[in-house]
């Protein structure tokens, strides 16, 4: 096994463990009506979102870092840009994961004070509720989006996959990018800019499954390889 085969392999590994981890970092007691109370009972479930939320960024960026040497040989400057967009979005990821250990604490507080009906709690809980989906649905998802057009577009370009996948991934790209701006906005609600998500979160499936079974296009490697060593002269 040659090391570009290794390396896709890694790669798709990488890409389904951050799937994987993202759909165990959901945190459903965030999202009840009564959540400051209920938050509180489910330490477990906070706690674990956040470690599997960390997981993914983890994976996310490990896998930009893992193609980084093939994607280079073709354009160092969008392979650069898109290690790193991983990168910030993964500064963007970990302050998701404060918040949610911040509501898990203020959770805490607010049993502990008695359940005020009217207090500040409620207000400080709103607000870190939307920081997160402001986080975790606009921030991350609009830099990781930067970063996927410019992935996809040099993998479109150079065919180091099938060309019919990279665009799938350019289209799915644009449309969380619209989905994003659309929710930062309040034009659409949260379960529709998941929903507008889902095209490309299939397109990563796809594209993990594809990484690990067929690998990389040899000959677009082998020519990266070559124009490399052309510049080098």
């Amino acid at each position: 096994m040659n090391e570009d085969r290794k390396t896709a392999i890694l790669a798709g590994a990488l890409y389904f463990l951050g799937i994987i981890a993202g759909t165990l970092s959901v945190v459903p007691v965030i999202d009840v009506p009564d959540y400051l109370v209920q938050i509180s009972s489910h330490t477990g479930q906070v706690n674990s979102g956040a470690y599997f939320q960390f997981l993914m960024t983890a994976a996310h960026v490990g896998m930009a870092i893992t193609l980084y040497p093939i994607l280079k040989k073709h354009n160092e400057s969008l392979a650069l840009g898109y290690v790193g967009s991983r990168l910030v979005a993964a500064a963007f990821n970990m302050i998701g994961v404060v918040i949610l250990l911040l509501l898990l604490t203020l959770s805490q507080e607010f049993v502990k004070a008695g359940t005020p009906v009217s207090s500040h709690f409620q207000t400080i809980g709103e607000l870190l509720r939307m920081g997160r989906d402001l986080v975790n649905h606009v921030g991350v998802i609009l830099i990781l989006s930067m970063g996927g057009l410019m992935f996809y577009y040099l993998l479109y370009q150079i065919k180091l996959v099938p060309r019919w996948l990279a665009g799938w991934g350019l289209v799915g790209t644009a449309v969380a990018i619209v989905a994003g701006c659309l929710f930062m906005f309040r034009s659409i609600d949260l379960m529709t800019s998941v929903y507008m998500d889902f095209p490309l979160a299939l397109q990563e499936m796809v594209f993990a499954v594809w990484l690990i079974a067929k690998g990389v296009n040899s000959r677009a490697v082998a020519s990266g390889a070559t124009k490399t060593g052309t510049n080098k002269v």
